[in-house]
């Protein structure tokens, strides 16, 4: 197997010698092909040499064999010609090519398909997708192979130790585990593949717990009767979700004070993972913007799960914390032009674009302090229709600082946010329309919501003082869209023990794209079944936004 990527100056070969010895050898790939040619003769000459001494001890003879001949080692490529040794090494094992080592024959694989990281997640419940973690070199998690095993329930009097497992009828990437299979463990077997039609050697990962029952009906359930299909072409499904980052679920503040009333088990990172994707593959959706995701969460949790749903996804860290923003669009749906993703703080002091802004908040030290020690970012990305290439789409998401009294910091925020947006959808792509997400941190009734939907806000708007005189920094700022909450403003998307209300938005442009449905809310009733949110049937303490738009 030799495996050789033009991006290191290395390729590796590796092989069993005829008397069974593996052998691994990292070559220049510019190195002729002489030089290791010689280097395996001598590999192999070792190998025997060993093998010859191990049988001599072994017949306790003392017979004159000396240490063996160096076998003849030669390379032939697929016609059968030989390939000449001054052949630089990348270019000289080609797939299909013919080692011989003495009078054994190797055929050449080059850059096989082969698996690098195969994991199952360490909670399973009886109802809810398992996605297997993939990763894979010269492979796509879309053209391998799944085979997936339960254990076999241990029939009375039988050995136990004796594990058998029993093939399931599931041959696809997800499986979602039947009630029936509660307290069993489960097997996968993942055979690497290119769509080409080449395979490579396959591996296998156990379950490390056994399946466990599903908590019943959840709060998305009915919802996803609304958003059984993906929608067509000439329309985009959008969500957006804080989806409660998990390094602010487990602490022992939000256990006691912030969500008292959730099961301890329900805050669990594993069984909220759960419930979120069901929750998100079965919105069907062609546009996720989330906050709050853990960078962990992102890369071994939600991505490789929403890319067997479709679904191609996008991270952005927030500064000096561990969770961020992540979007993700169907990739049969868009592709990415272009990313313009922005740290609120850093492109406010260093972008020219927000001068101006910056030289008028210099004039409120207290408050430009506050403003430069937040890390929100903004996450903008440039999407395409990929049957209709004259269509793109900037998608914004973003998460707003979260304090009661910080009206003022938020203004900022958004004011930095309208400017960058403007840059990407008036300036760099002219005239796209503009979906902008996220959890805002703002009601209907504040200041940013108005500037938002309005295009402007007065210098003496109350927001100005949000947090007192001390802290007043008065400007007027505009922006040229005219944006709408395709949602409207719903009673709330954040319901915990103390507070209630609307902080979660998607605005459209209304000049482009106009509302098709809006899917409807959990009841009030099931909100509340177990006081507040996050609970044991909805695994953030928001609620998803989900929207159905269309092209004017």
């Amino acid at each position: 197997v030799v495996r050789c990527v033009p991006s290191e100056p290395k390729l590796s070969l590796r092989f069993v010698l005829p008397d069974g010895s593996a052998r691994h050898m990292q070559r220049d790939q510019a190195e002729p092909l002489g030089r290791a040619l010689a280097r395996i003769a001598t590999n192999a000459a070792k190998g025997h040499g060993k093998a010859v001494k191990k049988s001599k001890k072994a017949r306790a003879e003392g017979g004159a064999e000396g240490e063996a001949a160096v076998p003849a080692v030669r390379l032939f490529s697929r016609d059968g010609a030989a390939v000449a040794e001054e052949v630089p090494n990348a270019a000289a094992w080609q797939d299909g090519a013919v080692l011989h080592i003495g009078d054994s024959r190797y055929l050449v694989q080059r850059n096989p398909p082969a698996l690098t990281e195969l994991r199952l997640p360490r909670s399973l419940l009886a109802g809810f997708p398992v996605c297997p973690k993939v990763s894979a070199e010269f492979a796509a998690p879309q053209h391998c192979l799944f085979r997936w095993f339960r254990e076999q329930r241990p029939a009375g009097g039988g050995d136990a130790a004796e594990e058998a497992w029993v093939e399931t009828a599931a041959a696809e990437r997800v499986f979602t585990p039947s009630n029936a299979l509660v307290g069993l463990r489960l097997k996968l077997r993942c055979t690497p593949g290119d769509g080409e039609q080449r395979y490579g050697p396959a591996r296998e990962v156990e379950s490390s717990g056994p399946v466990e029952a599903g908590p019943g009906a959840c709060t998305f359930d009915a919802r996803h009767l609304y958003t059984k299909k993906v929608c067509g072409h000439g329309s985009v499904r959008a969500v957006s979700y804080n989806i409660l980052a998990d390094t602010y679920a487990q602490t022992e503040f939000s256990r006691t004070v912030l969500y008292p009333y959730c099961a301890p088990y329900a805050l669990e990172i594993d069984y909220r993972q759960n419930l979120l994707k069901k929750e998100l593959a079965g919105y069907s959706a062609d546009l996720i913007c989330l906050q709050e995701v853990d960078k962990s969460v992102f890369a071994d949790s939600l991505a490789p799960a929403l890319d067997a749903f479709g679904l191609e996804g996008l991270f952005r860290i927030k500064e000096k914390q561990h969770e961020g923003l992540a979007t993700f669009y169907r990739r049969d749906k868009f592709s990415l032009l272009s990313q313009h993703d922005i740290a609120f703080s850093e492109a406010l002091l260093s972008e020219p674009l927000h001068k101006e802004l910056c030289e008028q908040l210099a004039k409120y030290p207290l408050v430009q302090e506050k403003v430069l020690q937040r890390s929100s970012v903004l996450q903008v990305s440039v999407l395409q229709s990929t049957t209709d290439p004259s269509r793109k789409l900037c998608v914004a998401n973003t998460h707003l600082y979260w304090h009661p009294k910080g009206g003022n910091i938020r203004l900022i925020q958004i004011a930095v946010a309208m400017s960058h947006i403007k840059h990407v959808a008036c300036d760099l792509y002219p005239n796209i329309p503009v979906i902008f997400c996220g959890d805002f941190n703002s009601t209907p009734s504040s200041g940013t919501y108005s500037f938002i939907s309005s295009g402007g806000i007065a210098e003496d708007h109350e927001d100005w003082v949000s947090n007192g005189e001390e802290e007043r920094c008065s400007m007027s700022l505009s922006h040229p869209f005219k944006l709408l909450s395709a949602c409207g403003e719903p009673a709330y998307t954040n319901y915990v023990g103390g507070f209630h209300g609307c902080l979660d938005y998607i605005f459209i442009d209304k000049n482009a794209l106009e509302v098709e449905q809006v899917i409807p809310l959990p009841s009030h009733e099931e909100i509340t079944t177990h006081q507040a949110l996050p609970s044991v049937s909805h695994p953030s303490d928001h609620i998803a936004l989900i929207c159905d738009l269309k092209w004017k």
